[in-house]
């Protein structure tokens, strides 16, 4: 994966989408037509594709309104109709109609006698959906810097802000899912990042959105010399915070963690997930009070880039049922910057992560 960085300063969400989509324009149309051919590899028909997609547009039009101006705004620039920028947006929303694996593995540490949060993820996608990425920096309304790492059509993903929060994100599912177009999860973690100061703001954020879709914002503050985690778990059936545990030290990968939720979680065997969530669990110890870099190697373990969380595509399977590690990210909460190297954390881990 490619990644582009875009540096913006206008706080006008139709400028902002204009400059996106005139300067990425080939980036844009690109995805587009790789998520829409994945759409239909997957038997979803563009008439329920399109049928999702105008739902969850409206349904973020209503709950927060940016977002869906600056995607309109990418598509006009790009020469697209709204919809299949949108497309890509609610991407996770119109899976709910053909749910797959998904992976991902997130770490954060709040350290119990004070100091900055610790934190590494994995983002595992389908390479052929994202050969380019996006690292964002923009100004909301009211001044507030955000630097946040996407792919080209959907809000948000990773970020931090300047005041001391940051977010990691991770695909979940659930029973309660549904393809009926609620708001994208992707506009939550961007509100999340444009609004929020604490973890408690982020779940009011999270609990006021109309969800189709299931996922998991793990939340990091820092101020005052002290440090908060916590993960929220988001479905159409409800949300709940997960706390760290008394280590400091709240993991996630694919699959729901609070019992009531978990009732209805419906991941696959495939993900690993479990797998993934136990070697995280192994690794705490060596990964605490290190570097990024030093982190992203005990993340690995003396697996190196054979660790489960390292995920490799699966070379004999259909290019719709491969996944691997495409981006490995940490947040310098202190420093406001998102610490980033394409690839898995043992290519992270020899090469460093470049800093945005």
């Amino acid at each position: 994966m490619k990644l582009h960085t875009l540096r913006t300063t206008t706080t006008d969400p139709h400028e902002r989408g204009r400059e996106i989509g005139t300067r990425y324009a080939d980036q844009v149309r690109d995805i587009s037509a790789r998520y829409l051919a994945h759409f239909a590899v997957l038997g979803i028909p563009e008439a329920t594709v399109r049928d999702i997609v105008a739902h969850s547009h409206d349904a973020l039009r209503a709950w927060y309104p940016g977002p869906a101006v600056e995607s309109d705004a990418i598509a006009e620039a790009s020469g697209l109709e709204p919809w299949q920028v949108a497309a890509v947006g609610a991407r996770t929303e119109v899976l709910a109609a053909a749910p797959g694996k998904g992976e991902c593995t997130t770490a954060v540490y709040a350290p119990p006698a004070g100091g900055p949060p610790e934190t590494i993820q994995t983002w595992d996608w389908h390479d052929a959906l994202t050969p380019d990425g996006l690292l964002l920096s923009l100004v909301t309304g009211i001044g507030r810097r955000v630097k946040l790492f996407t792919e080209f059509g959907t809000a948000a993903k990773i970020g931090v802000n300047d005041a001391g929060l940051g977010l990691h994100f991770n695909i979940l599912h659930h029973r309660s899912d549904q393809a009926t177009g609620g708001v994208p999860v992707h506009a939550v973690a961007r509100r999340v990042l444009e609004e929020a100061t604490t973890v408690g703001e982020a779940r009011d954020i999270a609990a006021s959105a109309t969800l189709s879709a299931s996922t998991v914002l793990t939340v990091a503050t820092y101020r005052d010399g002290r440090a908060a985690a916590a993960s929220i778990e988001m479905s159409p059936s409800g949300i709940a915070v997960v706390e760290p545990d008394a280590d400091g030290w709240v993991v996630h990968t694919n699959h729901f963690l609070d019992p009531g939720l978990a009732d209805g979680d419906t991941s696959s065997p495939e993900s690993v997930s479990a797998e993934r969530y136990l070697h995280a669990r192994g690794v705490l110890g060596a990964m605490t009070g290190r570097s990024a870099p030093e982190r992203a190697a005990a993340f690995c373990g003396g697996e190196g880039a054979d660790a489960v969380v390292c995920v490799r595509a699966d070379a004999s399977r259909p290019g719709h049922e491969q996944w691997s590690t495409l981006l490995t990210a940490s947040l310098d909460l202190p420093g406001f910057a998102l610490q980033h190297r394409a690839g898995n954390p043992d290519t992270a881990a020899r090469e460093g992560l470049d800093q945005f």
